[in-house]
């Protein structure tokens, strides 16, 4: 029998890196500059003092670009709605952190023109699901507007999770029924309103 009642997890199963990155901007080195953005400048209250960029340089220098990988992938994409429930991929377990793969792995050193290809594998809550071809697509759309431009996006249906996966596979990997897709209006509102629950 198809799972017809999907096993739903709650924010707190979710794997993520969100909220320790917040506690992080909140103490880091972004206070540090909106507190140095605030301060009253120098020359207004002390007239003739020259004005040092030397602390600021200094104060940038605590930001570490740092690479891009399969956590925050995950978190650009387990938010997104899912089409038919009010419910999120990643509580659905549609979107497993263990199912994304970034190749080559980005360092933070990496050349911006890498072509580097992330690969997210997504598993339908029932082996017939008929959106799960708009599913792959959200996630797509989700991707490709959210990372730079050197990233590749691939989506597939993980293997034996759908009936119908090679038909899927196929039609999400075809850049020109993609790209026709976007233009129909009614899948353009579907993905508008997956995508809205998006951070």
């Amino acid at each position: 029998m198809d799972n017809a009642n999907p096993t739903i997890l709650t924010a707190a199963q979710l794997p993520t890196r969100q909220s320790k990155a917040t506690k992080a901007v909140v103490q880091g080195p972004v206070s540090q500059l909106s507190e140095l953005i605030m301060r009253k400048p120098k020359y207004l209250s002390e007239p003739f003092c020259d004005v040092s960029w030397h602390d600021i340089r200094e104060k940038d220098n605590d930001f570490t670009e740092e690479p891009i990988d399969e956590q925050e992938i995950y978190d650009l994409i387990s938010t997104i709605s899912d089409p038919e429930h009010p419910i999120s991929l990643g509580q659905l377990a549609v979107v497993n952190l263990p199912d994304i793969q970034i190749t080559p792995s980005p360092s933070a050193h990496s050349d911006p023109d890498t072509l580097i290809t992330v690969l997210v594998k997504i598993t339908p809550t029932i082996t017939h699901c008929s959106l799960a071809t708009v599913i792959g697509l959200g996630v797509r759309v989700r991707l490709e507007q959210a990372l730079p431009p050197n990233y590749r996006v691939d989506v597939v249906i993980k293997e034996g999770a759908h009936s119908q996966d090679d038909q899927v596979n196929k039609q999400l990997a075809d850049k020109e029924r993609v790209a026709a897709a976007l233009e129909n209006d009614n899948l353009k509102g579907m993905l508008d309103a997956m995508l809205a629950t998006c951070e």
